[in-house]
C-alpha cells in the first residue's frame, strides 16, 4: 500500500471506554492542534467495561474496600494501599471538576452522585478489626470522616433494608463515610468523547483494529476493518494507545513490543442481582462492602450498592463469578486460547498451578442456583425476597498474569497495569479494579512515559486542571480541604461533603456506640 493510501494522524486511540476517552480529552487540552483518531469495534461508546451495567460504579477511593486495609501480623492495620488509591481518585475527581467548570462535561449529575461508602462486618473479631481500621484511617486527612458504628439502633436508622428481620444477637459494625460516590463511567466516557469530537477528534465506530506494525520512522501502521462493510484501511500514527479492555492484551501482543513479553490474561466474568423496587431502593442509600468469602480472591468481596443509572435508583448485589474464555463481553471464545504464546506459556502455567483456590472458587460460583444467590444476599439483607431480584451479567475482566522477575512462572495481578514501549510510541492498559476510578492518573502516567519531551511543557496547563498534581494530599490537609470543597461544589456533591472540614481536624472521634445514641430522632438514610 502506498503512502498516498495511508491516512495519517498524530494519535490513535483504540477503544471508546473511559481510558481512551480520558487520554483523548487530556491530549486535546494540552495539544489542541494534534490530530486524534478514536477507533471502536462496536457501534457506540463505552459499551463494554465502562457501561454502567458492566461495573459496580463504586468510584473506588478505598473508603470501604476492606482488601485495601489488611491487618498485619502485629495486629495493626496497614493503610498504605488505601491511601495510594485514594490519592489517585482525588486526581480524577479534580479533573472531572475542571471539566464540568469549563463546559467539557455538561451534566455532572448524569455521571456522579453522592452515595455513602460503608464497610460491614459481623462477629466480635471482625468488629475489633473494623474499630482498628477506623482509628488507623481517621488520622489521615483523606479518611478523616470515617465513622465507627456498632450500635444496632444506629445501624437500623442508616441501613433500614439491611436491618429488617436481622437478628442483632450476632453483633455487627460499620465504617461509614458520606464522602463516597456512585459513578456512571459510561456516561462520563461518552461526554468526554463528545468533547473530543466537538474539538476535532475523528471517531470511527464499528471499526476493528486487526493488526498493527511499527515502521522504520517509529510510527505505527494500524490496520482497521469496517465490521459492517468489511472495508479495510490503514492509519499511520505517531502514537497508539490501546484502551481496548480485555482486547488490549491481544493488540499489545500483535505489536511485538518487548514490554508485553511474558504477560498473559485470565478472564473472569461477573454477575449481579439487581432490583428497582422503589420500596427497597428507598431503604438503602449506600454502597456497603463486606469481606470476601473464605478462599475467594479480593475482587469477589460482596457488596450491596446503590446505583443511579439514567437518573433511576437501583440496588445491585454481588459479584457472583461467571466464566467464559472471552476477553470481552462481546468477544470470541477463542480469545483465551489464542492469547497463549511461547513467551507467556511459563507465566500462564505457573499461575494455573498456584491459583487452585481461585479455580475452586470459580467452580463453586458456577454451581450456584438463583436461590443460592439470594441466600448470599440475605447475609447482608435478611428480608430479601427472591421475586424482587433478577440476575444481570456484568462485563468481562481480564486479570493480568505478570511474568515473575528473574525466575520462571508468573503472578496473578488484581489491579491495573500500564504497559508502554521504551520508545514511547505505543502504550496500553491491562487489568481491572480500581481501573476506571483512577483513569486520570493512569493516563497522566501514559503521557509522562510516552511524551517525555512534551510533559514538562504541559505542566502549567495540567496544574490548572489538577491543582494538587505531584502533591500527596494526605500530607497537605489545607490543600486537600481546598480542592475537595471546590470539587464538591462544582460536581454538585454537597450531600456527600464533609471531607474538607474534616481534613483539618483529622483524628477527631467519630465513633458511634450504643451509649452515644440517646437521641430519639432518626438519622435517616444518608
Amino acid at each position: 500500500m502506498s503512502d498516498a493510501q495511508v491516512a495519517k494522524t498524530d494519535v490513535v486511540l483504540v477503544g471508546a471506554g473511559i481510558m481512551s476517552a480520558t487520554l483523548g480529552a487530556l491530549l486535546r487540552i494540552v495539544e489542541p492542534n494534534w490530530s486524534i483518531t478514536l477507533i471502536e469495534r462496536l457501534d457506540g461508546a463505552a459499551a463494554e467495561s465502562s457501561d454502567p451495567w458492566n461495573n459496580a460504579g463504586t468510584g473506588h477511593s478505598a473508603l470501604c474496600e476492606l482488601n485495601y486495609t489488611p491487618e498485619k501480623s502485629d495486629a495493626t492495620i496497614d493503610i498504605t494501599k488505601a491511601v495510594h488509591v485514594n490519592e489517585q481518585f482525588q486526581v480524577s475527581r479534580q479533573f472531572w471538576a475542571h471539566a464540568v467548570e469549563n463546559g467539557m462535561l455538561p451534566d455532572p449529575r448524569s455521571f456522579i452522585n453522592p452515595v455513602p461508602h460503608v464497610s460491614f462486618v459481623q462477629g466480635p473479631e471482625r468488629i475489633d478489626y473494623l474499630r482498628k481500621r477506623r482509628d488507623a484511617l481517621a488520622s489521615n486527612p483523606l479518611f478523616a470522616t470515617t465513622e465507627f458504628i456498632d450500635d444496632a439502633d444506629e445501624f437500623a436508622r442508616r441501613l433500614p433494608f439491611m436491618a429488617a428481620k436481622r437478628d442483632f444477637s450476632v453483633p455487627v459494625a460499620l465504617n461509614w463515610t458520606t464522602d463516597g460516590t456512585d459513578i456512571d463511567f459510561g456516561s462520563l466516557a461518552k461526554q468526554l468523547i463528545g468533547y473530543g469530537v466537538r474539538s476535532g477528534t475523528s471517531a470511527l465506530f464499528g471499526h476493528e483494529v486487526r493488526d498493527l506494525s511499527q515502521q522504520s520512522d517509529g510510527s505505527w501502521n494500524v490496520k482497521v476493518t469496517n465490521r459492517r462493510t468489511n472495508t479495510k484501511r490503514t492509519i499511520n500514527a505517531k502514537f497508539v494507545f490501546v484502551g481496548a479492555g480485555g482486547d488490549a492484551l491481544r493488540l499489545l501482543q500483535k505489536s511485538g513490543i518487548k514490554e508485553a513479553k511474558g504477560y498473559g490474561g485470565f478472564p473472569v466474568g461477573g454477575q449481579f442481582l439487581r432490583t428497582a423496587n422503589p420500596v427497597i431502593t428507598a431503604g438503602h442509600r449506600a454502597k456497603v462492602y463486606g469481606f470476601p468469602p473464605l478462599g475467594a480472591p479480593p475482587m469477589s468481596a460482596p457488596h450491596l450498592d446503590t446505583r443511579i443509572i439514567n437518573g433511576k435508583p437501583w440496588l445491585l448485589f454481588g459479584p457472583f463469578a461467571g466464566w467464559s474464555p472471552k476477553f470481552l463481553k462481546q468477544g470470541h471464545v477463542t480469545d483465551l486460547p489464542l492469547s497463549v504464546k511461547p513467551h507467556n506459556l511459563s507465566s500462564m502455567l505457573g499461575v494455573g498451578m498456584s491459583q487452585m483456590s481461585l479455580v475452586n472458587y470459580l467452580i463453586r460460583q458456577l454451581r450456584l442456583s438463583e436461590a443460592d444467590r439470594v441466600d448470599a444476599l440475605r447475609d447482608f439483607a435478611p428480608s430479601a425476597v427472591d421475586a424482587d431480584w433478577d440476575l444481570t451479567v456484568a462485563g468481562q475482566r481480564v486479570q493480568v498474569i505478570k511474568p515473575a522477575e528473574g525466575k520462571a512462572g508468573g503472578t496473578l495481578e488484581f489491579g491495573t497495569t500500564v504497559l508502554a514501549a521504551s520508545d514511547g510510541s505505543i502504550a496500553g492498559l491491562l487489568g481491572a479494579s480500581p481501573g476506571a476510578s483512577t483513569a486520570v492518573p493512569a493516563m497522566l502516567d501514559v503521557m509522562q512515559r510516552c511524551f517525555g519531551d512534551h510533559y514538562q511543557g504541559w505542566q502549567p496547563r495540567l496544574r490548572e486542571m489538577i491543582p494538587s498534581l505531584g502533591t500527596e494530599l494526605s500530607h497537605e490537609p489545607e490543600l486537600f480541604a481546598e480542592v475537595w470543597n471546590w470539587g464538591t461544589k462544582v460536581l454538585g456533591l454537597e450531600a456527600g461533603g464533609g471531607a474538607g472540614a474534616a481534613a483539618l481536624r483529622a483524628g477527631a472521634d467519630t465513633s458511634v456506640s450504643a451509649s452515644d445514641t440517646d437521641d430519639p430522632e432518626p438519622a435517616g438514610v444518608a
